[in-house]
């Protein structure tokens, strides 16, 4: 079974840095939820990860037809509900330039290869273990 592994570590009072492969991704809660603002919130990095394996797989089945995107965008609503809150919907609309052939089918496409996607419509069991030094 392949894995995928980051790992993450307190940054300031309420940040924490993301390290995946050599990139750094700092998140944090905005000012009025008792944060510093250093960067984006957990849950706005979930729709930001699902939009970019989205649109990596859009490109990807793009290039494998020889068709030009041009200037696609992607944009995702997250809709909250419950206490916790979780997403109950998440919408994706994609807008590109008029006269790509096939767009709907190249969607349906980097649909069906998105990690983020698959495993949100599926649905996961997510475990959390402690530990100490």
């Amino acid at each position: 079974m392949a894995e995928i592994q980051i790992s993450l570590n307190r940054k300031g009072n309420t940040a924490s840095e993301a390290h995946i492969r050599n990139h750094t991704v700092v998140m944090d809660r905005p000012a009025e939820k008792g944060g510093e603002d250093q960067g984006p919130m957990g849950g706005e990095t979930l729709l930001a990860a699902l939009g970019g394996c989205f649109m990596s797989n859009l490109v990807a089945a793009a290039a494998a037809r020889d068709i030009d995107l041009g200037d696609i965008d992607v944009a995702i609503t997250g809709h909250l509900d419950g206490t916790p809150p979780v997403f109950n919907t998440i919408d994706m609309a994609v807008t590109g330039p008029a006269g790509i052939d096939d767009l709907e089918k190249l969607v349906t496409i980097a649909e069906r290869g998105c990690i983020a996607s698959n495993t949100l419509k599926q649905g996961l069991n997510v475990r959390v273990t402690t530990h100490t030094r």
